[in-house]
């Protein structure tokens, strides 16, 4: 088969050996894989495949099943989209059958790619981790992201209002997907203006770390909970521990990638039995910023990298 082949050095689309599905795995055809910033973090060293994962970029993807093991349920043809550890960036990629889900028909390859890296992110962190219920308040910094335009949608399905943090001119894609205020990032009184019309939140979801830690810290409210899941504005951060014990705060930080696959098989099951109607109906579709020939996968990557994009990146596998 053919994959995108080279990272960390210049990437290129050439032949590589075809994927042996072991124990348990289907195979399946990619028609689309998403792009997400932790494939340039791979690309830079920084987030490596956990033992045993295809060194592929891509975590992500959505096309048909070719194979798989006959107590599956699943048979050659279901259109399926799933979370991979690594390997997307392929005509084919070997997947354990549990995590497969279903494509609904007014889905596209293309939209079904974004999906599942996303919105799996989202909900074990705002609905697990910290638990968000119904009417409470939560923060999402980069509101505009892939896993920021999950969260949005995920946030206002189990009944909670919405605040977002992103470059000026995403704003609106925020508001769009339901935010009830969207800030500009940029904007040194965009704590102040919260505070002002809100008071307080009880969750924040935080993918961009030390920059932001005290805003996070002073916008909980009594028992706020704060879930750090990257960070892009940087990792070493003074922390008040006299405020965190005050609000009684809880502090979590969390990845997906290399948790064991019985983790994230119960995930993606929680998730489906939680949403899954929602995805057939295509209430939680991700805005799409672009879509790219697999081949042109430098110039995806350089898009992410430019924070150039809002919503999500797809490549198209010919």
């Amino acid at each position: 088969m053919k994959a995108i082949h080279g990272a960390p050095g210049p990437l290129a689309w050439r032949a590589v050996p075809d994927p042996d599905p072991g124990p348990g795995e289907a195979l399946v055809r990619v028609r689309a894989a998403g792009v997400n910033r932790a494939d340039l973090a791979q690309r830079a060293g920084r987030y490596p495949p956990p033992p045993g994962a295809s060194p592929i970029l891509g975590l992500e993807v959505a096309g048909e099943v070719l194979d798989a093991p006959p107590a599956s349920g699943w048979r050659p043809g279901d259109r399926v989209h799933a979370l991979l550890a690594g390997g997307g960036y392929a005509e084919r990629v070997a997947v354990p059958a549990r995590m497969l889900l279903p494509t609904p028909d007014g889905l596209t390859d293309v939209e079904a790619a974004a999906l599942p890296e996303a919105h799996l992110t989202a909900f074990s962190n705002l609905a697990i981790e910290a638990a968000l219920r119904p009417g409470e308040r939560v923060l999402i910094h980069a509101g505009a992201s892939g896993v920021g335009t999950a969260a949005i949608l995920q946030a206002r399905a189990l009944g909670a209002e919405v605040a977002t943090t992103s470059s000026g001119a995403k704003a609106p894609l925020c508001r769009g997907l339901g935010a009830t205020w969207a800030w500009d990032r940029h904007d040194p009184a965009w704590p102040a203006r919260l505070r002002d019309a809100w008071g307080g939140v009880d969750v924040v979801l935080d993918p961009v770390g030390a920059s932001v830690v005290e805003a996070n810290l002073d916008l909980l409210d009594v028992g706020g909970r704060l879930v750090w899941i990257s960070s892009l504005g940087g990792r070493a951060a003074t922390l008040d521990v006299g405020v965190v014990m005050r609000k009684r705060l809880t502090v979590k930080g969390t990845t997906l990638r290399g948790r064991p696959l019985d983790a994230k098989i119960t995930l993606r099951d929680a998730f489906h039995a939680r949403f899954g109607a929602d995805v057939a109906r295509g209430g939680l579709r991700l805005p799409i910023h672009a879509t790219y020939d697999v081949r042109r996968v430098e110039e995806a990557h350089a898009a992410l990298r430019a924070n150039a994009t809002a919503g999500k990146v797809v490549l198209v596998v010919p």
